[in-house]
């Protein structure tokens, strides 16, 4: 998988998360990908219903070491 940038949103709580994920994937182009860190449990569901409105893809979902990893592919 080509990453295109990558989001550290370790340590912050809902919904900044998304918040910063939006902005993030403002900044690519379509077809690239972003892979978020994030420790935020909701994140779990916030992220990818987040990703499913906008249209983009969850090419991949993670977790490691209480660390939540998502691809998302942009539309």
């Amino acid at each position: 998988m080509n990453i295109t940038k990558t989001l550290d949103a370790k340590g912050l709580a809902c919904p900044m998360p998304v918040v910063r994920t939006k902005k993030a994937m403002d900044t690519i182009n379509s077809g690239e990908v972003l892979e978020v860190l994030a420790t935020d449990k909701g994140a779990l569901s916030d992220i990818p219903a987040w990703a499913k409105l906008g249209g983009h893809t969850i090419l991949e979902q993670k977790t490691k070491e209480d660390v939540l990893y998502f691809y998302i592919q942009k539309a």
